[in-house]
């Protein structure tokens, strides 16, 4: 089932997590690749993705890095 324009979850690939759509990795493995300093050109290849695919993952964190309530309470 598509969540985001390009993302997909299904419960029988990747213990249900986002990926890709039509892929079998995950939003998680391509932002963590990118924050550990990995270039786009590292990504797209070890994962055999498009450069738009790898964006598409960055959308997607933002998206829900926008839109997730904090993990944690507010001072008082």
């Amino acid at each position: 089932m598509e969540i985001f324009p390009g993302i997909s979850i299904d419960s029988g690939v990747r213990f249900g997590k986002p990926c890709l759509a039509g892929t079998r990795i995950d939003v998680g493995t391509v932002v963590g690749a990118l924050a550990a300093d990995e270039s786009f050109e590292a990504v797209e290849g070890a994962y055999d993705l498009t450069h738009q695919q790898v964006l598409t993952a960055l959308r997607y964190a933002a998206h829900v890095a926008a839109h997730v309530p904090p993990a944690v309470k507010a001072a008082s």
